[in-house]
């Protein structure tokens, strides 16, 4: 299940996330305020707008934002009215690609989802196609040379689902969805300093491309996130460096 190249892969995406900062406060208030529509404003009681508001706060964004954004998906101010949806399709080599999205026009939405899969060389295809192969979980990755025995011990005391030794040397804590925040914190206070950390859905298998295949890929899923009503985009692509 380790990946040879995960180290380089991860860097690789929080390089690219963090170039995109420009789009991160509009797609962070839609999920608080989803989040909160879904499961009400009480944080202790919605594990998906804690995480919501905890990703915010990470990228220093106003509290009165993040009130706001709560309060409209309350109901206690007005506005824009988001549903959820999740594209599926296959990217170049027969990647599995998941798009999932916000958005307050599904026709428009899809239309655009479609036409970045044709337009770069993937498939769109019928709901439930790939979601099979990814796995809904919290992610924490650490730096090769990390005391692996040690972590292990912390993360399952801290109620951790695995630790997984990647053939790079790198260590990956893998946590239930909603109990991510609470572990990476109890490591934290344990002196692990985590590199990256995100609830994602974790590709089961990896498709490993190289060359012109993976360059045709980083299009196609760069096309996907620029999309504005995209929220994540999840992929089983891992491009080797070699």
């Amino acid at each position: 299940m380790s990946g040879h190249s995960k180290w380089a892969n991860i860097q690789h995406r929080k390089g690219r996330q963090d170039a995109k900062r420009g789009k991160v406060f509009t797609k962070l208030i839609k999920e608080v305020t989803v989040a909160a529509k879904m499961g009400g404003g009480d944080l202790s009681a919605n594990p998906r707008l804690r995480l919501a508001v905890d990703k915010a706060k990470a990228e220093s964004m106003p509290k009165d934002n993040i009130e706001n954004a709560i309060k409209r998906g309350t109901g206690q101010l007005e506005g824009v009215v988001y549903e959820e949806c999740r594209y599926e399709g296959y990217g170049i080599g027969g990647a599995a690609v998941m798009v999932d999205c916000l958005t307050d026009n599904k026709i428009r939405t899809v239309a655009d989802v479609r036409h970045a899969f044709s337009k770069y060389g993937g498939n769109m295809g019928t709901d439930g196609c790939v979601s099979f192969q990814f796995k809904h979980c919290g992610q924490i990755l650490f730096a090769p040379g990390t005391d692996e025995d040690a972590l292990m011990e912390a993360a399952l005391e801290a109620g951790a689902d695995d630790v997984i030794s990647n053939d790079d040397g790198s260590l990956e804590v893998i946590t239930g969805p909603w109990e991510f925040t609470t572990i990476k914190e109890v490591l934290e206070k344990a002196g692990f300093k985590p590199e990256f950390g995100e609830v994602s859905m974790k590709a089961l298998n990896e498709t490993v491309l190289t060359g012109e295949d993976a360059e045709r890929m980083q299009k196609l899923l760069d096309a996907l996130e620029s999309l504005d009503d995209v929220q994540e985009v999840y992929s089983s692509a891992e491009f080797d460096e070699e």
